[in-house]
């Protein structure tokens, strides 16, 4: 070839990298085999290749810019080399960047995974909030070598097969010229370095599995199956990496007297038949008596209700208590439903059942009909068939 590079790409002497890069990307567009076939632009598209070749590389441009015949140093003798992954610049804008990786070497330090730890909980635990100590078992930076993993006085030196780059030139033949991809170096695993003298305690990895305490603060509100997130506090990533983050898994144990639906609270209380049918006042333990009081706390929180329950309280009614449920996580409470059930005796003495029958003759109900009654509708129920009304 004896024209001159510049010429060739039409860019002046003075045209930055970027510049001739982008001047072969708008040629080699153009010029390609794969979208112009013809012979003459082939050659071009060689031409092009070469100038490219030859302005690409620092130590090649400069020789030619003091008068040095370049050329005579091109890739397979006549300079009919070029780099696939030049190619790849010009038809998709990166390379191989646009396959997502990074040319060059790669940094030792990654992210660490991150952690995900089980904590159960009591039902109050979760409502009203708890403070806990967590033993956690993750990878941790290596003392011993700061995460460097290399062992003390020493570090890691270039490695001798891609002499830094973290990558070596594969050439392969093509009706093209002969073609030159990158790809990782082996002998480093594409880090440009290798550690000669590994850290004995991590044995290079730059981190160790250790046993640490967290103190987690759950908020109130949580269900379970709530994931609280700790950020930063997961595996600590290989060569001095920061840390991913930790997740604690809310797991609510069962409760002997209260289930929760939703922030709603559900309770069921016996009364003998006749505390029903006069009507009675009971008081209601609730939630926050499971809540230990804190040592410097002049007053704890409530733990008893009042309940009234009117005379005639039918066997599965229920009364709602507004604002003793669960506190949400996006503030309010929800309530407590107390379901009544009426406990009806099965063993009478003589006098009581003599009572009873006395009661029944009076209200008449000695031989009752047992008659079919609708069943009690819900609420929705009830406003639905107001509106359909």
């Amino acid at each position: 070839m004896t024209q001159d590079p510049y010429e060739i790409l039409g860019v002046s002497r003075d045209a930055s990298a970027d510049d001739v890069k982008k001047a072969y990307r708008k040629l080699a567009r153009q010029l390609h085999p794969d979208v112009n076939p013809d012979p003459e632009t082939q050659e071009r598209f060689k031409d092009v290749s070469r100038a490219y070749e030859v302005l690409s590389d620092p130590g090649k441009r400069a020789a030619y810019d003091r008068g040095g015949d370049a050329f005579s140093q091109g890739f397979g003798g006549a300079g009919q080399g070029f780099s696939f992954t030049d190619i790849m610049d010009a038809f998709f804008g990166g390379g191989a960047a646009a396959g997502g990786q990074q040319r060059g070497p790669r940094s030792r330090a990654r992210r660490g995974q991150d952690a995900l730890i089980r904590l159960d909980v009591a039902l109050a635990e979760a409502a009203f909030g708890v403070t806990r100590d967590l033993k956690v078992d993750t990878a941790m930076t290596c003392e011993a070598c700061a995460g460097q993993g290399t062992a003390p006085g020493t570090s890691p030196i270039p490695c001798e097969t891609c002499h830094g780059q973290g990558e070596v030139a594969v050439v392969q033949r093509s009706f093209l010229g002969e073609i030159r991809t990158l790809r990782p170096c082996a002998a480093c695993r594409g880090y440009g370095s290798v550690i000669p003298d590994p850290c004995r305690e991590c044995s290079g990895d730059g981190r160790v599995r250790s046993r640490r305490t967290l103190t987690v603060k759950i908020p109130a509100g949580v269900d379970h199956g709530t994931r609280v997130q700790l950020t930063g506090q997961g595996e600590v990533g290989p060569g001095g990496g920061p840390a991913g983050d930790l997740y604690v898994e809310i797991h609510v144990e069962p409760h002997p007297t209260f289930t929760r639906h939703g922030n709603d609270l559900h309770t069921t209380v016996s009364l003998p038949m006749t505390a029903a049918a006069l009507g009675t006042q009971l008081t209601l333990p609730l939630l926050e008596a499971d809540v230990e009081q804190s040592e410097d706390s002049d007053s704890g929180p409530v733990t008893t209700y009042d309940l009234d329950v009117r005379p005639g309280t039918q066997s599965g009614s229920e009364q709602v208590i507004r604002g003793f449920g669960v506190p949400s996580l996006r503030g309010g409470r929800g309530d407590l439903v107390v379901s009544i059930a009426v406990d009806t005796p099965t063993r009478l003495d003589p006098r009581q059942e003599e009572l009873l029958r006395e009661l029944a003759a009076i209200r008449g109900e000695e031989s009752p009909d047992g008659q079919n009654v609708a069943p009690t509708r819900s609420m929705f129920g009830r406003l639905r068939d107001a509106f359909q009304g």
